[in-house]
């Protein structure tokens, strides 16, 4: 798959359907950091008229996840992973339209290095935030990736 945020998203469609629906996008993608953005409506609020807590981890993941997966389709190995741990936190409302961004994209090739190197597991953490139109901080969610070389037959 090419990492393109059309493709992404239209892979989002056939296997990731809770991301679809809930309006998550992927808008940018590079070597070192993802965009995603989503609009509350109806289908993602809590009864607190903003953005249900999950939509907005479901994106800060996918921005995280989407930057993993371009990294071992370029590796050309066959590469596991896996959140071990997230946390978050939230400092505003969200509502309107959120952007949510990762920059943490250079921490990936060293840690697929190391495990194709060791053979061994390897784990870091990523993080990406969440604003709203005015550029103020919604929420900001950090994510425990590990990683890991498969074995044996494809």
């Amino acid at each position: 798959m090419e990492f393109t945020p059309q493709k992404l998203n239209t892979f989002t469609f056939f296997k990731l359907p809770s991301v679809w629906w809930s309006g998550i996008r992927i808008t940018k993608i590079d070597s070192s950091h993802a965009q995603a953005r989503v609009k509350h409506r109806w289908i993602n609020q809590n009864p607190f008229q903003s953005m249900f807590w999950a939509v907005q981890g479901m994106a800060a993941e996918l921005t995280t996840g989407v930057l993993i997966m371009r990294e071992i389709k370029q590796s050309g190995e066959r590469i596991s992973m896996l959140v071990a741990h997230n946390k978050a936190s939230f400092t505003k409302k969200a509502t309107g339209v959120i952007t949510f961004t990762c920059t943490d994209g250079s921490k990936i090739a060293d840690a697929i290095t190391q495990a194709i190197e060791t053979g061994e597991g390897q784990t870091f953490w990523m993080k990406s935030v969440g604003t709203d139109a005015l550029g103020d901080m919604v929420s900001e969610f950090d994510f425990e990736w590990t990683i890991k070389l498969k074995r044996g037959k494809v």
